[in-house]
């Protein structure tokens, strides 16, 4: 496992270090997997907190639940969600960096205003082509996500000839234009989007080529946590699926990805810690 760095908001530079968790924050009454269970703020800070104890390099805030067939949310109630859950964070002077979990110009402007550092869009800046200005603008550090469709129907019917050339060629074209709009690449990592207009298989495929990613130069984040994909493949119901999520961490850390946004993060800075020694 080689040592990785990300730049992001203000210059700051992450790392040099083997891996860095992503704990995932759903303030949303209706996420896939803890839905409803931190959705006030003093419950989304606690338990941000508490990752960042356990953890967590960076706090992912979510206040738009993305899960396959989920109703979008509008701005001013998502910033209700995720904006005081940040200010709470910069409030508590959390050690961990904070990021958002969002696609729209105005709540990622909001956030990298009141201190978050990181955006993480489901859409390539595509749902909302104001927020390129806002990375342009802010230099946030930046998660570039593939994803074939909108949440309410990326699952209808997701066909690929070739799922990881395609997302490779959405990844040079979506570069090239944040290049063009003055992002610097080294605040940029690459989301292949497990689960995001895919079915099993073209998510397995994701899996097994991801080196292939690593022919950009740039870091690979790999959200895969607890998803749905692991009941078809091992038959895990929603609240079993920890194990095949680890498993699955530690062989994709041992072929270079380095940054894993997770729900359960102790879980996984045990599984990283092992994978690196193990290396």
């Amino acid at each position: 496992m080689n040592d990785t760095t990300w730049t992001v908001k203000g210059g700051k530079v992450l790392g040099p270090a083997p891996f860095f968790i992503a704990g995932i924050v759903n303030v949303t009454p209706d996420s896939f997997y803890d839905g409803g269970a931190h959705a006030d703020t003093a419950s989304g800070v606690a338990h941000a907190l508490e990752l960042a104890r356990q953890g967590a390099h960076i706090l992912d805030i979510g206040g738009e639940s993305t899960r396959p067939y989920s109703d979008p949310v509008g701005e001013a109630e998502e910033l209700a969600r995720v904006l005081p859950v940040v200010e709470g964070l910069i409030e508590a002077r959390t050690c961990a960096v904070i990021s958002v979990d969002t696609y729209k110009a105005k709540v990622a402007a909001r956030c990298l205003e009141a201190g978050a550092a990181i955006i993480n869009d489901v859409s390539g800046f595509r749902f909302e082509p104001g927020l390129l200005d806002v990375l342009a603008e802010q230099q946030p550090g930046y998660v570039l996500m593939h994803s074939l469709g909108r949440p309410e129907d990326m699952q209808d019917e997701p066909r690929y000839d070739d799922v990881v050339g395609e997302i490779m060629a959405f990844f040079e074209e979506r570069l090239g234009v944040l290049e063009r709009a003055g992002l610097p690449l080294n605040r940029v990592v690459l989301d292949p989007g497990i689960g995001f207009g895919k079915k099993l298989e073209h998510n397995l495929a994701i899996l097994r080529e991801v080196e292939r990613f690593n022919e950009f130069g740039l870091p690979v984040y790999m959200g895969l946590s607890n998803k749905a994909m692991w009941q078809g493949l091992v038959g895990a119901g929603p609240g079993e699926r920890q194990n095949a999520t680890q498993a699955a961490t530690a062989v994709l850390a041992a072929r270079g990805v380095p940054i894993h946004r997770v729900h359960e993060v102790q879980l996984t800075r045990q599984t990283l810690t092992i994978a690196r020694e193990l290396a």
